[in-house]
């Protein structure tokens, strides 16, 4: 247990930044599931069972008359289609973690993937203890976040109207802080110009699967020349 205490303490301070966007964009998912007429108990288990974040927000409205069980199967899978390929790129560190690798699986989220990725584990701290600590605490505070807001949003009155935009304005703070951290910046500056071409030919509603296809497609093109970039910058 100490192992895990340790990992757990050392994590922690990587995942402020995610905790203070979890929490509030958790809150916000909470009030308006509430919004809906369900108890806040149905927000912390979704947000513990489903943990889909973008996903939980498009689920608040599965919740009406007219939208089928497959509507609701593609347009998740639509959503959180983009999991498929972050979980890709960690399936060799995923291998070597035993029975956590399936909750490192369904932990799997943008920021998480992000931490992952881009943090470096501390001296005298076992690795997978250290990626495991990371995963379960984002989930606690998306957890935290999901029963305030669905304990407020039932016992006081919100006007939702915007509340949605949370879990945008957190992407963007999480693409500015990568973008000011690294040096090579072409896979930042692919992913905007793959999802720009994309909207513009298939739609704001359609456009995501594609990117996502392109930006993989273009990067795997040009893996090779990224990583002689990578070996050059940080020797």
């Amino acid at each position: 247990m100490s192992g895990y205490r340790k990992a757990f303490k050392k994590a922690f301070p990587y995942t402020i930044p995610v905790m203070t966007g979890y929490i509030f964009i958790g809150i916000a998912f909470g009030v308006m599931y509430a919004e809906k007429g369900y108890s806040f108990l149905w927000a912390v288990l979704m947000s513990l069972l489903v943990y889909a974040g973008s996903g939980q927000y498009l689920a608040v409205n599965f919740f009406v008359p007219g939208i089928s069980f497959l509507q609701v199967i593609f347009m998740t899978l639509m959503v959180n289609v983009r999991h498929i390929f972050y979980g890709i790129s960690l399936l060799e560190k995923f291998n070597n973690m035993g029975k956590k690798r399936w909750y490192m699986i369904f932990g799997l989220t943008d920021e998480t993937y992000s931490l992952l990725c881009t943090t470096k584990v501390p001296d005298g701290v076992e690795e997978e203890k250290f990626l495991f600590a990371i995963s379960l605490m984002d989930q606690s505070y998306w957890i935290i976040g999901s029963a305030i807001g669905g304990l407020a949003g039932s016992l006081l009155p919100f006007n939702s109207e915007g509340i949605d935009f949370a879990m945008t304005a957190l992407f963007v703070v999480i693409f500015v802080e990568q973008w000011m951290d690294r040096r090579n910046r072409t896979p930042a500056i692919v992913g905007i110009a793959a999802a720009f071409i994309c909207l513009q030919i298939f739609g704001a509603d359609k456009f995501v699967l594609p990117s996502m296809l392109l930006i993989v497609l273009v990067l795997f093109m040009m893996r090779t020349r990224l990583e002689r970039r990578e070996e050059v910058q940080c020797p």
